[in-house]
C-alpha cells in the first residue's frame, strides 16, 4: 500500500494511477475517512490528557471538591472510550480502503484497462517450421503414454494432470535444475509451505481482492497459496533488517495451488492451465532506491530468460499494461514462449517490481547506511513453473514421428538425445 502522507501529497498521482489501473476506489472517500482517524485521535489525546491532570489534582484539594473532580475524571473517561469505539471502525474501514490503493506504475507503462493494451518489447528465438503436420502436447503425451490426463479427472476432476515415466521425471529434474541455476545466480534456495494465513495473503497483496481464486481451508483459518511469494513476503514481517544483509535474495520452491474462478472455458485442454503445480520464484529484498530495484528486475529477467534459452524455446518479452499488472506493481514484463498447437506465444513467466507498496504491508523495513530506517523493495519472477512450461517444451521440439528430441540442456539432465 502508499503511506497516507504521500496519498495526502501526490493526491493527482494517486488518482491517475487508480484511473490507469481501473480501480474503483474514491479518494475523497479515504481522505475524508483518514481527516476523521485523526481528528479522533487528537480529541482521544486530549481527553486522557485531560483526565491525568485532574487525577494529579486530586490529592491536593479539599475533600469537598474531590467529588466533583471524580465527576469530571469520569466524564473524561467515559468520552474517549465512546470516542475510541468509533475510532476502532473508523480506522478499520481506513485501513480497508488503504489496501485498495494502486501502487503508481512506471512512466513507461502502456496506459490500457486489459491485457489488450499489453505491447511487445522484443521477440527472441526462431519460430519452428515443421514440414509435417505437428501435434499438440495433449495429443503428444497420449501418443507416448507420459500421463493419464483422462484418469486422474475421474479422480481429482477438472484441470488436473497426472504425468508418468519419462515426463514425470523430466518435470521433478527441470524444477531442480531450475533452483540450482537461479542458485548459481546468488539466490539462496528455500523451501516454502504451500499453507498460510491470511494475513500473509494480504501483506503479499493477492487479498482482499481475489479470494475467489484461491482455496480456503476455514477449519484450519489458512488458504493455499499459488505461489511461494506469498510466503517469502512474509518471512521477513515486522523485521528491521541491518542494511548490510541486503539484497536479500530468494529461489523459493513449492507446490502451487490456484481455483481459477471466472476462468471456466479457457485452456480447459492439457496442462496450460491446472489447480496444481510447481514453481520455482525468484523473490529479493533490496535498498529502497529505484535504480537499485531497476537493476534488480532487470537481473530476474536476464535469469528467467536463460533458462528459456537453454530449453531453446522461442519467446517474447511483453511490458504489461497498467490495468494487467495488479494492484501493486510499479513495473511489470511478462515473457511468453511460443505454443505451435495455438500458433501463438503464451505466458510462461511473469517479473514484477513493486517498490515499496509490498513492503509497507507486511512491514518489512531496513536500516540504511545514514542509520534511518525505511521500507525495502520488493520485487518477484518466475524462475520457471510445471507443467506449464511443458507445453511449450513438447510441442516445440517435436519430431515428424511423434516424439521429443530434447534440447542439449535437457539431454545431460535425464540421460539421452529423446525424451
Amino acid at each position: 500500500m502508499l503511506g497516507l502522507d504521500f496519498i495526502r501529497a501526490e493526491r493527482a498521482a494517486v488518482e491517475k494511477a487508480i484511473e490507469a489501473k481501473a480501480v474503483d476506489l474514491n479518494v475523497d472517500e479515504l481522505l475524508s475517512l483518514d481527516a476523521e482517524v485523526r481528528r479522533l485521535k487528537t480529541e482521544i489525546e486530549a481527553l486522557r490528557a485531560q483526565r491525568n491532570t485532574i487525577s494529579a489534582r486530586f490529592k491536593d484539594v479539599a475533600p469537598d471538591e474531590r467529588a466533583e473532580l471524580g465527576r469530571q475524571a469520569k466524564e473524561a473517561g467515559a468520552r474517549a472510550g465512546e470516542l475510541e469505539s468509533e475510532l476502532g471502525e473508523k480506522d478499520g474501514a481506513l485501513k480497508s480502503l488503504l489496501m485498495r490503493v494502486p501502487n503508481i506504475p512506471w512512466d513507461g507503462a502502456p496506459i490500457g484497462p486489459d491485457e489488450t493494451f499489453n505491447t511487445v518489447v522484443r521477440q527472441e528465438g526462431v519460430v519452428p517450421k515443421f514440414d509435417f503436420e505437428p501435434l499438440d502436447h495433449v495429443a503428444l503425451i497420449e501418443q507416448n503414454d507420459w500421463a493419464d490426463l483422462s484418469r486422474i479427472v475421474q479422480v481429482s476432476g477438472s484441470r488436473q494432470y497426472c504425468l508418468k515415466g519419462r515426463l514425470a521425471l523430466l518435470e521433478t529434474k527441470l524444477m531442480g535444475w531450475a533452483l540450482e541455476r537461479i542458485t548459481e545466480g546468488g539466490f539462496t534456495p528455500i523451501t516454502v509451505p504451500s499453507m498460510a494465513r491470511e494475513q500473509a495473503f494480504l501483506n503479499q497483496g493477492q487479498f482482499p481482492g481475489h479470494k475467489e481464486e484461491t482455496y480456503e481451508m476455514p477449519a484450519d483459518e489458512q488458504w493455499l497459496a499459488g505461489t511461494a511469494e506469498v510466503a517469502l513476503t512474509s518471512l521477513h514481517s515486522g523485521e528491521i533488517i541491518e542494511g548490510d544483509k541486503l539484497p536479500i535474495l530468494y529461489a523459493g520452491y513449492s507446490p502451487c495451488f490456484r481455483r481459477e474462478a471466472g476462468s471456466a472455458g479457457k485452456d480447459v485442454r492439457g496442462l496450460l492451465r491446472v489447480h496444481q503445480f510447481v514453481k520455482v520464484e525468484q523473490y529479493v529484498v533490496c535498498d529502497a532506491d529505484d535504480a537499485v530495484s531497476a537493476g534488480w528486475h532487470a537481473r530476474l529477467l536476464e535469469l528467467a530468460e536463460g533458462m528459456l534459452q537453454a530449453l531453446e524455446i522461442p519467446y517474447q518479452v511483453i511490458e504489461t499494461s497498467t490495468g494487467d499488472m495488479g494492484l501493486g506493481k510499479f513495473r511489470m514484463n511478462d515473457i511468453e514462449s511460443w505454443v505451435p498447437s495455438l500458433g501463438k506465444y503464451r505466458e510462461t513467466h511473469s517479473c514484477s517490481t513493486l517498490h515499496d507498496w509490498q513492503a509497507r504491508r507486511a512491514n518489512i523495513r531496513y536500516r540504511g547506511s545514514d542509520g534511518k530506517v525505511r521500507f525495502a523493495h520488493t520485487l518477484n519472477n518466475t524462475a520457471l513453473a510445471s507443467p506449464r512450461i511443458l507445453v511449450p517444451l513438447l510441442e516445440n521440439h517435436q519430431t515428424a514421428d511423434g516424439r521429443v528430441k530434447l534440447p542439449k540442456a535437457m539431454q545431460e539432465l535425464i540421460g539421452g538425445e529423446y525424451l
